[in-house]
């Protein structure tokens, strides 16, 4: 699979849970219209419904079901991909101006309602978004 048809679709899912969703779903739509208009109000419609998909993952803490809509739009953007190759920059375009940024906010989000910690007597805690090495010293 493309590297850049992974990524925006990752992104487009992850954006789904932000506040900046109603402005990325009208870009995406838009370059959608662009690329194959014949299916834009198709695409709107599966947007809007996979968002509630996407939200209601989130509330369950559901992630298994939230990569599994993510590999849904990975496969329409690769079959894209695959029909019209040029639409590849187009694609680029869309995750760096619009898709990655949205996302990168639900990520951040993400972490900051979902992390909770309690220590207690001699415990220790040790929480990292990203890799984390703990030596003895």
């Amino acid at each position: 699979m493309d590297p850049i048809v992974v990524a925006a679709a990752t992104a487009l899912v992850g954006a789904m849970a932000t506040d900046a969703w109603q402005q990325t779903r009208a870009v995406v739509v838009a370059w959608w219209r662009k690329v194959r208009s014949e299916q834009a109000e198709t695409i709107q419609a599966e947007l809007e419904a996979t968002q509630i998909q996407v939200l209601a993952a989130r509330e369950r803490v559901d992630p298994d079901t939230e990569q599994a809509l993510a590999g849904i739009w990975r496969l329409r953007l690769q079959q894209m991909l695959d029909e019209d190759p040029a639409i590849g920059q187009q694609l680029q375009r869309l995750m760096d101006e619009h898709l990655a940024p949205s996302s990168r906010s639900g990520k951040q989000l993400r972490i900051q309602q979902n992390i909770t910690a309690h220590a207690r007597d001699q415990s220790r805690q040790f929480i990292a978004g990203r890799d984390q090495h703990i030596t003895e010293s």
